[in-house]
């Protein structure tokens, strides 16, 4: 067994960022699996989410929003590097963690048994995790993904890593990831922590969207909406994780982050907080009201969509004009 951290699946509890009462129980692979990991090295992901403020809509989605690599590093020492699979993957995996260095890797959710009742066993859809301990011998391997820590044993571990080779000659890698853990000087206290995400935040807001991102998706939603509505319930999904589940749960992220700004004593930053909560629940309740005007194959009011862009601006001002 090679491992980087000592964790028991049956003993992990996750960040309250996956606790109960979010709005959002997930937010992406990416994000989730660097939240828990964050969380279990023992630093505290919340102070590196000033990145969310920038996420905009990109035409066809919303941004897929992710911890920067450089944010990581200069709050916690973590220093993120792709690598270049060229022997097999599970040799890879081994060698990484054999040097306590977490692995992010995009792996087939048919084969993860922590996604049970949505695609295990049932679709094949990547997914990103960060490998946290593996025996190769014995087929084990523990994994963060999600909302939390797991493990995985058997015919699983040989279809992920596909270790009686490849499945078809034309597959390619998966992107591949170590997490390195520098020796330097990191901020040793909260006080610190929160003044240098806070130098973080002025680097953001400086590239925060050029134009309200609500109004051109608003343009575009009104546009997807005549082909949405003869489409099925699994069109309806990809569409509402690209778009309105991926800004929801960003926006949810923005709210924790500028709470635990006020929490260490920054002031003037309720009324954003209030925005930011509204826009998450406002998109929770527009997903449902698609979901049900697709069913139905009946009209959308987007009146929703004004207000949320009125809450992005109201909100991005009293951020921008306190940090920008």
């Amino acid at each position: 067994m090679k491992r980087v951290l000592d964790l028991d699946p049956a003993t992990y509890r996750r960040h309250m960022i996956h606790g109960e009462g979010r709005s959002w129980a997930e937010t992406n692979c990416y994000a989730d699996v660097l939240i828990e990991l964050l969380h279990a090295m023992r630093f505290e992901p919340i102070a590196a989410l000033p990145f969310t403020l920038r996420i905009d809509f990109e035409g066809d989605q919303w941004t897929f929003f992710k911890f920067p690599h450089g944010d990581l590093l200069t709050l916690f020492a973590l220093d993120i590097q792709e690598m270049n699979p060229w022997r097999s993957l599970v040799h890879h995996v081994e060698e990484q963690i054999g040097q306590e260095r977490p692995v992010l890797v995009e792996l087939d959710s048919y084969y993860l048994p922590d996604t049970a009742g949505t695609a295990y066993q049932l679709a094949h859809v990547k997914s990103t995790v960060a490998v946290n301990e593996i025996d190769v011998d014995a087929c084990h391997m523990g994994y963060f993904h999600g909302q939390g820590y797991y493990h995985l044993h058997g015919d699983d571990f040989i279809q992920l890593f596909q270790t009686g080779g490849l499945v078809h000659e034309r597959m390619l890698p998966p992107y591949l990831e170590t997490v390195k853990v520098q020796k330097r000087p990191i901020p040793s206290n909260d006080g610190e922590l929160s003044e240098a995400s806070i130098e973080c935040l002025r680097h953001h807001v400086a590239f925060l969207p050029d134009r309200n991102p609500f109004d051109g998706f608003k343009e575009r939603f009104q546009h997807d909406l005549e082909w949405l509505m003869k489409e099925s319930v699994e069109t309806f999904h990809q569409y509402s994780f690209a778009t309105l589940r991926q800004y929801g749960a960003c926006f949810e992220l923005v709210e924790t982050y500028l709470r635990w700004l006020q929490d260490r004593g920054e002031h003037g930053l309720s009324e954003s907080i209030g925005a930011f909560n509204e826009i998450s629940n406002t998109a929770k309740t527009f997903q449902f009201q698609l979901a049900r005007a697709m069913a139905r194959r009946r009209t959308l009011p987007l009146e929703p969509l004004d207000t949320m862009a009125a809450l992005w601006q109201h909100g991005m001002d009293i951020v921008v004009a306190r940090y920008g």
